[in-house]
């Protein structure tokens, strides 16, 4: 079977919160398609729709309108599809990365990463292998036997970054997964996710304030007051940015 030619497809995605007079849109008629590969950044104000984009692709948020499709599966049109196992599509097909990094307490970094993909039916020493990989691939291999309380904030990042990527997901979303670090950690991780992409086919969306990481994304969606206000190119945001 044709893998599909597009890892994600919006359409026309809408989401409202409420009813009657206080109802509020949140997301407004929003479409794009992002291909396996590709990595693609959201870029807006605080407020302006972009975590309630991620969630509705992510299969948190149910949309009120408009069609979302994943790795070819119709997951939502005009809200949940009947039939859809979308906690088995969450594990199977995405890989998040959130402001909370949520990493278990009583797990070492190591362990918080294996779990993402002894859920998924991986062997300990074939998870153990990955985890450790993934890890020392993110400067934390001298950080694997720590637990969550001995790490800093950007260290435990760094360790839900791993998790995410554990299983090879063909969709990644992350929400500011730079925000808590610094330049030099915060280049390995977007070099880390452009590679990823890449190696991987899989499509990678970010939701980032950090221009200082645009030169890594293929494409920069703007939002604005929920909708989709502008489509640029990395070559076009490198020149608005006096990179080139």
């Amino acid at each position: 079977m044709d893998k599909p030619m597009y890892a994600v497809e919006v359409d026309g995605l809408t989401k409202i919160y409420g009813t009657g007079d206080t109802a509020v849109t949140a997301l407004q008629d929003a479409g794009f398609k992002v291909r396996p590969g590709e990595l693609v950044a959201i870029l807006g104000p605080s407020g302006s729709g972009k975590t309630t984009l991620l969630t509705c692709i992510g299969l948190i948020n149910e949309p009120t309108v408009g069609k979302v499709v994943i790795d070819g599966t119709v997951v939502a049109d005009g809200g949940w599809q009947r039939g859809i196992d979308l906690k088995r599509l969450r594990r199977e097909k995405l890989g998040f990365i959130f402001q909370a990094h949520n990493l278990i307490p009583f797990l070492t970094a190591q362990e918080n990463v294996m779990v993402a993909l002894e859920i998924n039916g991986f062997a300990r020493n074939d998870a153990k292998k990955r985890a450790v990989e993934l890890l020392e691939a993110l400067n934390l291999g001298h950080r694997a036997v720590n637990y969550p309380s001995a790490l800093s904030g950007g260290e435990s990042q760094r360790v839900a970054i791993a998790r995410a990527l554990a299983n090879r997901p063909r969709v990644i979303l992350a929400d500011e997964p730079t925000a808590a670090l610094d330049t030099e950690n915060g280049k390995n991780v977007m070099d880390l996710l452009k590679k990823l992409a890449v190696e991987n086919n899989s499509a990678i969306m970010v939701v980032t304030h950090d221009h200082r990481m645009v030169e890594n994304f293929d494409r920069i969606l703007e939002v604005s007051d929920g909708r989709i206000v502008a489509e640029k190119s990395r070559t076009e945001e490198r020149v608005h940015h006096g990179l080139e």
